[in-house]
């Protein structure tokens, strides 16, 4: 049985202008999610590589069991000589059953092993559920926080361009100077290359969440923390985390799986005891029979072979090293997994906690600097302060907003990385309406299977 190398990924880590077609109604984050759990093409790969991990274990209990073969020859010879020709077809027909009575304990570990990858396999797959759907709650707020800022920075460009406008009457009243105008001009000119950018990037977002979703976003409801979800602090995180992991509990399977891969290797040097029966028919007719050999015969076989190995040019031997080095390999690669997870947690946490206070700090500065853009254009209007001064003011105004939709996107998708970096980005605990795909309902088909090409889904 080859040496476990199986790596697990581990990747941890409102309102929306029209920029596409709008759904009838609108879009939840939950059904988007469930979406993306049933028809993801990652998750349905990943799903696939599951079966095919289960199969391995048929393979491994394959042998435990006899294997039956059958054999047919037959021959036609013509022999000329002085004259006289003689005619001669023979055949031969035969069942041949061998069965391993002792393999060094090679079949059981290979069993264990197999198993155990399987186990790997099925944790492996959750951490990619866990992937996805929060890249899925990712996209889905991707799509909320682009559209959000493209509408802001159209809402600026209508402003910039009624700025410039009044600038361009007050010069030719004389109130205002052709210095005004240019301001004017130039922060409408920057405006238009920001709604450019700002749309492009929404458009981007939005191919994105037809990648991970399937689906084209139409409009979609704004989203909240989970925060109901949340361990009470950081410290609790942890300890989940190293506990309930998939990638974690993924590597520590395949620990399993390579010491029983080592044993299974050791097994070679054990001696082997098969045993095998059969029986065949022979036949022969000739023309002339001048032998009297034409007819058929029966024989029959029974017995057991003991092999002892003895010296196999070092091959087994480095196999075994092999395998132990692989062991070892196994064995720190769960501490690298409960490195990443932890630092993916501590890194989604400050995250969430950052955003949080963002959005606080953020409300305040929209609510100060609408409040002084007021105050400039009053200012403006009786010529106490400049176009320049009030171009300033709602730069302040749609920067703060544009800030606030990020920190709002933030808040959300740093919530969804705590759970997923804690492996506790379900579909139970999110609630999701989909049916749950359950790895084992297709094991439990094939574990024990000794015949059959078909799958247990009739392919």
């Amino acid at each position: 049985m080859p040496s476990v190398r199986k790596s697990v990924s581990l990747a941890i880590l409102v309102s929306a202008t029209a920029l596409s077609p709008l759904a009838a109604s609108a879009e939840t984050i939950t059904g988007a999610l469930a979406k993306a759990y049933q028809y993801n093409s990652q998750l349905n790969a990943a799903r696939a590589g599951t079966r095919v991990t289960d199969e391995g274990v048929a393979i491994a209990k394959s042998g435990w069991r006899p294997t039956v073969t059958g054999s047919s020859s037959i021959d036609y010879t013509s022999t000329h000589a002085s004259g006289f020709s003689t005619n001669t077809t023979t055949g031969n027909f035969g069942i041949q059953i061998n069965q391993t009575l002792f393999d060094g304990f090679q079949t059981k570990n290979n069993v264990a092993a197999a198993e155990s990858q399987v186990k790997a396999s099925v944790e492996s797959l959750r951490n990619t559920e866990e992937n996805i759907l929060f890249n899925a709650a990712s996209a889905y707020m991707d799509v909320i926080r682009d559209r959000q800022i493209a509408a802001l920075t159209e809402q600026n460009l209508q402003f910039l361009t009624e700025q410039a406008r009044a600038a361009r009457s007050r010069f030719e009243v004389g109130e205002g100077t052709r210095t005004d105008v240019a301001q004017a001009d130039a922060s409408r000119a920057t405006a238009v290359a920001q709604l450019a950018s700002a749309r492009a990037t929404a458009l981007a977002s939005a191919a994105t969440y037809h990648q991970i979703i399937g689906e084209e976003p139409g409009k979609l409801k704004g989203a909240a923390p989970l925060a109901k979800l949340l361990p009470s602090g950081l410290a609790t995180a942890f300890t989940i985390a190293a506990v309930e992991h998939p990638a974690i509990l993924a590597t520590q399977h395949l620990v399993d799986a390579a010491a029983f891969v080592v044993k299974s290797s050791e097994g070679a040097l054990l001696p082997q005891v098969t045993a095998s029966a059969g029986i065949s028919d022979a036949y022969t007719h000739s023309v002339p029979d001048l032998k009297g050999t034409n007819g058929t015969s029966t024989s029959a076989n029974i017995g057991a072979t003991l092999t002892i190995p003895i010296y196999s040019g070092g091959r087994t031997m480095a196999v075994v090293r092999q395998n132990k080095e692989s062991l070892s390999e196994a064995r720190i690669q769960v501490d690298v997994s409960r490195d990443q997870v932890r630092q993916a947690v501590a890194s989604a946490w400050t995250q969430y906690t950052a955003a949080r206070e963002n959005v606080d700090a953020n409300k305040q500065v929209i609510a100060a600097a609408q409040l002084a853009l007021n105050g400039v254009i009053e200012e403006r209007n009786v010529g106490q302060r400049t176009t320049l001064d009030v171009l300033n003011a709602q730069a302040a105004v749609i920067t703060a907003k544009i800030n606030q939709a990020g920190s709002e996107h933030d808040v959300v998708v740093a919530s969804y990385a705590i759970l997923s970096a804690m492996g506790r980005l379900s579909v139970e605990r999110l609630g999701l309406p989909v049916t749950k795909y359950k790895p084992e309902e297709h094991y439990n088909a094939v574990k024990d299977k000794w015949f059959g090409i078909t799958t247990p889904d009739g392919r």
